[in-house]
């Protein structure tokens, strides 16, 4: 009884303001004590790299040291007060990570005056990028095509618990842009181009994350990093960290609500857009970083620059005459965390003088500061600087691998399926071919053991590429490879050879199908830029000459983003998009090919048919106009290969008995939807109900339509389901001219599968 009454006190204790006063008063106490150079110092941020030591090239047995002459410079005499990133770029052992970080904190700690930890990032971006035998998922756009957000929130959790497995609580992660075009380098590190289901999927990342109570010092949860605050991928060039220009009611309407409902679930951190926004650079914009961020949405977190952005403002963008003055800018608008990561004593320099100028307050300062030290006590780093990987024995475990699994299965699109030609049964003759046929780089993009993913094959060996996954359900007699063309070892991820295609159409011929994998190889950011969305030649070349052979090809596209197809796509008798799966993707793959697997993934972009037909599903009326009559043509059209959303099963499911409730409604009132959908096949399926409503008339010129709610279930072969959506009149709402949030009155549509009604708002 005793035990259960300091228990019960414990937890009362826990919840009361006493707990708040207490971490507010150890803020201030710190504060109090802290010299000007202390607290500059905790606002930096350093790169592993300044302070640690290793070979120039991956090993198998990887040593890395703590440098203790710059290690000391660095956070005894400088007083850094973050680390970020792993060694040259390459994956490290669980252990070495505790080693090492342990070693880190011990300058903080055992060697400085206050003894203020260190606060460790990473990005671990579908799993715990910087270190060996991690669980890999699918990247984020993979997991959107599952359109499942519990397995955003599977990945999440289990990323939490093996990054604090590798003594690593703050993680930059998820992504919260909107992936609008499908030219940019990171759409694939996006959950797509809808806002609904960004921030669902979003909100459940972070609760993945911080713990469904968000208690981040729980030691298998961590701290998330919202990014990249805000319209990061709606430049004009589709180029990375290149300019956008994006009206304010847009930037509301579309590019804000993802954050909104992640700060609400109370994430911890934000990084913040790396380009330029109507001209203005966001790390040196005011009126985005504390006007909108802090003081109408509330943030209370930390605020933290991307890689080397407040230099940017003078080497790049010119809108400061020195470095000096862009971080007088930068600091100034709302950044709390420098990501140097390189000179930090110019940068640490730079910013006590211009409090000593009086150009940069100590109010600010002290601000910022306050917020990355509430950050670390709430981290638990006080009590328990690092985490120690022998307490975590779940670690790239077979459970946490089956989630992964389960993720990439369910997203994975089949978007063709001629004359039924999938699924394939029996030991039939197969040729895979295509460069990312037999290859785990492919599979994961980039952000997997290092930053461009150019490592992976290395360190995910133990998992199955395509060829095997295949080998290992067909049989090795029946499963041929002969990749056709590959790309070019060491080049750059657009750089392709050919190197036997000749081979590749005789192996064809003695075939009974051919597994034709093209896409991508990995990439990420300015790297990943491209002129061409096409495929690459070669690869178009390799499908052109298969189709000759006359044998029925199954194409799987292996990318991070839409690669054209237009030109052959009617040569093949399937499609499947893969995206980028993981390390279980050629796993989950061979299991839809084979029908051990229903597929149920649905696009989460729109899929373009030309170069020039990069919209979205929610365009505006214009863009499709019938002929006007007089002298000119006013022709407009949509040109789309498969529209957001689309996906095939194979299962037969119909829609019927669609029901809205009522024909008018008050804004305070809910609409009530409802349908059935019977699975008409001998075929166990799942199927995402998708409910679309568009503002026929409006202020300012409605979207073609927007998805305002989804639900994927599971429906048994012959059984029918009654699915019912209860909507808010006001989730109508749009942001108007003068960026206020609206539900106008007039007429609205409705729509689910081919069933729609019109319905009014009083």
């Amino acid at each position: 009884m005793k035990n259960y009454i300091i228990i019960l006190l414990s937890f009362l204790y826990s919840c009361t303001p006493q707990k708040l006063n207490d971490v507010d008063n150890k803020i201030n106490d710190l504060l109090s004590q802290m010299t000007l150079q202390e607290k500059v110092g905790q606002m930096t941020q350093i790169n592993l790299t300044v302070i640690a030591k290793g070979p120039n090239k991956w090993t198998s047995s990887f040593p890395l040291m703590i440098d203790n002459k710059k290690a000391r410079k660095a956070i005894v005499d400088y007083k850094i007060g973050s680390v970020l990133n792993t060694i040259n770029n390459t994956a490290q052992k669980p252990k070495t990570w505790f080693n090492t970080i342990t070693d880190i904190q011990k300058y903080a700690i055992d060697s400085s005056r206050l003894s203020i930890p260190i606060i460790y990032g990473i990005d671990a971006i579908h799993g715990t990028t910087y270190t060996d035998g991690a669980t890999m998922f699918p990247q984020q756009i993979t997991t959107a095509a599952s359109w499942n957000p519990e397995n955003a929130y599977n990945m999440a959790l289990v990323c939490a618990y093996e990054t604090r497995a590798s003594g690593i609580p703050w993680n930059f992660s998820p992504v919260l842009d909107l992936g609008i075009d499908p030219r940019f380098p990171r759409q694939f590190e996006t959950f797509g181009e809808d806002p609904l289901i960004v921030k669902k999927f979003g909100e459940a990342m972070i609760k993945g994350y911080q713990g469904k109570d968000n208690d981040v010092s729980n030691k298998y949860n961590i701290a998330a990093c919202m990014k990249h605050f805000l319209g990061y991928h709606a430049t004009i060039s589709g180029k990375d960290r290149t300019p956008a220009y994006i009206s304010e009611n847009a930037l509301r309407e579309y590019h804000l609500p993802s954050f909104k409902t992640a700060i609400d679930a109370g994430a911890k951190t934000i990084m913040i857009n790396s380009g330029l926004i109507n001209g203005i650079p966001v790390h040196a914009d005011y009126n985005i970083l504390t006007n909108l961020l802090r003081k109408e949405l509330g943030f209370e977190g930390v605020i933290l620059t991307d890689w080397e952005d407040i230099n940017k403002l003078y080497d790049r963008d010119k809108v400061a005459k020195s470095k000096k003055e862009a971080t007088k800018i930068a600091i100034n608008s709302g950044i709390d965390m420098s990501m140097v990561p390189y000179d930090y004593e110019e940068f640490c320099n730079n910013l006590i003088e211009l409090v000593e100028e009086g150009e940069v307050k100590m109010s600010r300062i002290d601000d910022a500061v306050s917020k990355i030290l509430k950050l670390k006590i709430e981290l638990g780093l006080f009590k328990t600087p690092v985490t120690d990987y022998r307490e975590y024995d779940d670690f790239g475990s077979e459970k946490h691998n089956q989630l992964a699994y389960k993720a990439a299965s369910e997203a994975i699109t089949l978007l063709k399926n001629e004359e039924n030609i999938l699924p394939i049964k029996g030991k039939s003759r197969i040729l895979i071919t295509g460069p990312n046929g037999n290859n785990m780089r492919t599979l994961n993009g980039a952000w997997s053991y290092s930053w461009q993913g150019e490592l992976t094959d290395r360190f995910a060996s133990g998992y199955n590429t395509i060829y095997e996954a295949f080998v290992n359900t067909y049989g090795s007699k029946n499963v041929k490879y002969v990749p056709g063309v590959s790309y070019k070892d060491g080049g750059n991820y657009y750089e392709m050879v050919e190197n036997s295609i000749s081979k590749a159409v005789y192996e064809a011929k003695r075939s009974d199908y051919i597994i034709l994998c093209l896409g991508e190889t990995s990439y990420t950011e300015k790297p990943g830029d491209l002129n061409d969305l096409k495929l690459h030649d070669l690869q178009v070349k390799l499908a052109n000459e298969l189709s000759k052979v006359n044998k029925p090809i199954i194409l799987i596209l292996n990318q991070g983003r839409p690669r054209l197809i237009t030109d052959i796509q009617g040569l093949m008798k399937g499609i499947i998009n893969i995206y980028l799966p993981g390390n279980l993707g050629g796993n989950a793959l061979v299991d839809i090919v084979s029908g051990v697997v229903n597929p149920s993934g649905k696009l989460p972009y729109t899929y373009p048919a030309f170069p020039n037909s990069l919209i979205p599903y929610y365009y505006k009326p214009s863009e499709v106009q019938n002929n006007s009559q007089g002298a000119y043509n006013y022709v407009g059209k949509v040109n789309n290969l498969y529209d957001f959303g689309y996906g095939l099963s194979y299962s037969d499911f119909s829609y019927s008995n669609f029901n809205v409730d009522k024909n008018e409604y008050s804004r305070s009132e809910s609409i009530k939807v409802t349908i059935d959908v019977t699975n008409n096949s001998d075929i166990d399926g799942k199927e995402t109900i998708q409910l679309y409503i568009s503002d026929l008339y409006a202020s300012l010129t409605p979207d073609n339509k927007r998805l305002r709610d989804f639900k994927k279930i599971k429906i048994n072969a012959g059984m029918k389901k009654t699915i019912e959506f209860i909507l808010p009149v006001s989730e109508l709402s749009f942001i108007n001219a003068s960026n206020m949030n609206v539900v106008e009155s007039g007429v609205f549509n409705i729509k689910v599968g081919d069933f729609n009604k019109d319905i009014s708002i009083k």
